[in-house]
């Protein structure tokens, strides 16, 4: 039984690639923060069942600050195979805490990195880098070999984990791979993303809420797939013979205006009716063109997006709607 370690297993990739992991027969670890709240909505189903908690999931305290105690946990977990997807994940918020956003993001990783080297048996390690190592990039679509120009605190953040990961892979022959995720989605994507902001405000709209959402710049474009397509990708990188970074994105670019169509036609409502533009939601600098070269991704580990963003956007919004559909006050879930 392979035994596999995850940082960030609460977040929303973390949860999906826990999923996958135990469908192929892993022993799954997991390292969480301890908080005062011990509800973790994306992996409850899995910790509330007897017959996979304690036995093929175990979840463990610790900090990626915390040297000691994630070495004490490599040690007594003895995984093949870490995913490190832990950090500050926010790109928007990177610009008032850059500080801590460079902490847990770009030395978590080196500290990370310091601790695997070091143990008797160095695990295959995956990092989640971003599209916003590309920043304001130089070419479009963007490849692997597309120079790195970051253009927020967070793609600063990322690109020294990435190059760091790299330089470990060079140095001491680890085998460390990047996985440079364009922006994926899912019903269960924190509600400060935008998409989450976007598919809840229409089903609580269609359900009789008579508020306005207010939005920063809605002709902004991303590259937008699923994010249980990502960590597919990222289970398959690990499986390689050969150390080696990719891309993965859907290469196709979208607006915002356009997930507010997708949503809101979804519950059969018009956008223009229930938004406004508001400038103070604008970022301080906002990347152009970050749109991905998959074909690596394609041709070497046989991977492709499965979901698209109507049918992505349909998901949420279909979530949402069930989940304040479960509440008799009409408030939604936590």
């Amino acid at each position: 039984m392979p035994i596999a370690l995850i940082t960030g297993i609460t977040g929303q990739d973390g949860s999906y690639l826990t999923e996958l992991l135990l469908s192929k027969g892993y022993l799954v670890h997991g390292i969480v923060r301890r908080a005062s709240r011990t509800e973790r909505p994306r992996i409850d189903h899995l910790t509330l069942d007897g017959t996979i908690y304690g036995s093929r999931l175990f979840l463990h305290y610790a900090d990626l600050q915390d040297a000691t105690t994630l070495r004490r946990i490599m040690l007594k977990s003895a995984p093949d195979e870490v995913y490190h997807l832990a950090g500050q994940s926010h790109v928007g918020l990177s610009f008032e805490i850059p500080e801590s956003t460079c902490e847990f993001t770009a030395m978590g990783t080196l500290r990370l990195l310091e601790i695997l080297r070091d143990l008797p048996k160095v695990p295959r390690l995956l990092y989640v880098g971003s599209s916003e190592v590309f920043g304001n990039p130089v070419e479009s679509p963007q490849s692997e070999t597309t120079p790195f120009r970051p253009a927020t605190p967070y793609g600063v953040a990322k690109a020294f984990a990435v190059d760091m990961v790299r330089v470990y892979r060079q140095a001491f022959g680890m085998f460390a791979v990047n996985a440079l995720c364009y922006n994926h989605e899912s019903p269960r994507r924190g509600e400060s993303f935008v998409t989450r902001k976007i598919t809840r405000a229409a089903a609580r709209i269609k359900l009789g809420s008579k508020e306005t959402l207010k939005l920063g710049n809605i002709e902004s474009v991303r590259d937008w797939g699923f994010a249980g397509d990502y960590v597919d990708a990222m289970w398959r990188m690990l499986q390689q013979e050969t150390p080696e970074d990719f891309i993965i994105a859907t290469g196709r670019l979208s607006s915002v205006r356009q997930v507010l169509e997708y949503a809101f036609n979804a519950v059969g409502l018009r956008w223009q009716d229930h938004v406004q533009t508001d400038a103070g939601q604008f970022r301080a600098a906002d990347v152009q063109s970050l749109c991905g070269d998959a074909s690596k991704a394609r041709r070497i580990l046989g991977w492709q997006p499965t979901v698209d963003l109507v049918k992505l956007v349909e998901m949420m919004v279909e979530s949402d709607l069930a989940a304040l559909q479960t509440h008799s006050d009409g408030r939604p879930e936590n």
